[in-house]
């Protein structure tokens, strides 16, 4: 059997990789509205940066994606994938790694993606 040694960027890749399927998944279905909207991106934030080994992360929601959503009726919707704009950069011993999520409109996805390892 071949012995195969895991490095620091393979942990910092899977720590950003956490990081980026919990916010999706924890934070996706909240209620948002024009007037919320900024305190959901601070608390996203806030929430995951606490987290370990997280260095930097800035999330935005797009405003138009959420105005062309609400209900006309109760003004608020649901925060969806496609609305996120996500950067996150986790550091893991000896190695830092950039990963974002951003809306791919020719997949029409969330698409979650490593932008830089150094």
């Amino acid at each position: 059997m071949t012995e195969n040694k895991i490095t620091d960027r393979d942990n910092a890749l899977f720590e950003a990789g956490i990081k980026l399927g919990a916010l999706y998944h924890q934070f996706t279905g909240s209620p948002v509205n024009l007037k919320t909207v900024s305190s959901l991106e601070q608390a996203i934030q806030e929430s995951i940066s606490v987290q370990p080994f997280v260095e930097n992360i800035s999330v935005k929601i797009d405003r138009d994606l959420l105005k062309s959503k609400l209900n006309s009726e109760f003004g608020y919707t649901e925060l969806q994938g496609p609305m996120l704009e996500v950067k996150i950069t986790v550091k893991y011993g000896s190695s830092r790694v950039k990963v974002a999520m951003e809306f791919d409109s020719e997949l029409n996805y969330p698409l979650m993606k490593i932008e830089d390892i150094e």
